[in-house]
């Protein structure tokens, strides 16, 4: 019997919190701030009367949100300010209309919902807020729909102004954009549109849109947040089944690399004679300053056609006699300085989208003074991913 009452009582605790220390004082210290300064900036604008309110209850609600959960759709700055204002409206409204309190309190909160759901302003403690219009004494009912301004407004707009500027303060974006549905994105080569190759795999943007529809229920968390901890989730059971593969146990070592001043005929011989499609541009320290691919040779060409693609890039690659010429003559004036690069503890499947989706085909890889240290190409993943389920399969076995 004692075991059975112990399962029932657990059975009503919830999970526990995954959020850590820091992040529980953070709402703390961010709820005690808010409130503080609420009332007290209340207090010296309001007129200092006996009648004066300066400051409702459903704002502590309304702390415990911005505070604590500020990434909730819920806690948004439209949600507290207008979730507020159409409750305090509708809560007086019905006040004044209704004289049976206990039916006025009723109607109050079924309308201040509805009204919420159509303005888009979900905000719980707005349902307060409407409790508090009908059910608040003869104080507040004398008040009538100034009510609405004072304090409710105003209490609002304050507790907003400080959440913005807690929360941001203390590493919390603020508000927290609140994204609708996403298109799928599209994989473009050639003008031609596609599924990006990573969701073609896993689930995708309508996937998350359908399952959200079909769930048909109010989310304490926006539809980003929701996709972007899947997305995670995904990557996280990745790496497990990799085993925790870093770009050092699969880039190439022996780096072909050119530096600024390199002569494109130079550049251009290294990359057939090696057979390579692209070269890192490095700096005397060897740090990455660029990446320079058979793309980049083939931009300065203007071509329309492949006629005379020789003879184009013969006069490309031949020095030009003048001092000062229009013609690129070195690695660096044609070079890609925006160049992805990674670490030699990079885990590999975080490279995965970038070549899939982006169309990155090498990766140069860095140590921890930003040196060149090796090459990853799209033929090293593909090596790497194979070998790994090779070796998971014969474990299987």
């Amino acid at each position: 019997m004692r075991d059975f009452i112990l399962q029932c009582f657990r059975s009503f605790m919830p999970q526990q919190s995954a959020v850590d220390r820091f992040e529980r004082m953070r709402a703390c210290v961010g709820a005690l701030f808010g409130i503080f300064l609420t009332g007290l900036l209340t207090y010296l604008i309001l007129p200092h009367e006996a009648a004066a309110i300066w400051l409702i209850a459903p704002m502590g609600a309304s702390a415990v949100l911005l505070f604590a959960v500020p990434a909730s759709p819920l806690a948004q700055p439209w949600s507290l300010i207008g979730g507020n204002l159409v409750a305090a409206l509708v809560g007086v409204s019905c006040a004044r209309l209704v004289a049976e309190p206990v039916l006025a309190a009723a109607l109050a909160i079924a309308l201040a919902i509805a009204c919420m759901f159509v303005l888009r302003c979900i905000h719980p403690p707005s349902g307060a807020v409407a409790l508090t219009a009908v059910l608040g004494g003869p104080t507040i009912q004398h008040m009538g729909y100034g009510f609405v301004l004072t304090p409710v407004l105003l209490n609002s707009a304050l507790l907003l102004a400080t959440a913005l500027f807690f929360n941001n303060a203390t590493g919390r974006r603020y508000p927290h954009a609140q994204q609708g549905e996403h298109r799928s994105q599209s994989y473009q080569t050639h003008q031609l549109h596609s599924v990006a190759p990573t969701e073609r795999l896993g689930f995708s943007h309508e996937d998350l849109d359908v399952v959200l529809r079909r769930y048909n229920q109010v989310l304490d968390i926006s539809r980003d947040d929701l996709e972007e901890i899947f997305l995670q989730t995904e990557m996280e059971a990745y790496h497990r089944r990799f085993g925790g593969a870093t770009c050092a146990d699969i880039m190439s070592r022996d780096v072909v690399a050119v530096e600024f001043a390199t002569e494109l005929s130079e550049a251009w011989e290294q990359m057939r004679l090696h057979r390579l499609q692209a070269l890192p541009v490095i700096d005397r320290a060897r740090r990455v300053i660029g990446i320079l691919t058979k793309t980049d040779f083939l931009q300065q060409l203007d071509l329309q056609s492949y006629a005379g693609l020789r003879g184009k890039l013969q006069a490309l690659l031949k020095r030009t006699p003048l001092m000062h010429s229009k013609k690129a003559e070195v690695a660096g004036q044609i070079m890609t300085r925006s160049v992805h690069t990674a670490t030699v503890s990079t885990p590999i499947v975080k490279l995965v989208s970038l070549m899939a989706d982006e169309g990155v085909h090498q990766i140069p890889v860095v140590d921890a003074a930003h040196k060149l240290v090796g090459m990853i190409t799209q033929s090293d993943m593909v090596a790497a991913l194979y070998a790994i389920k090779l070796k998971q399969m014969g474990r299987a076995a």
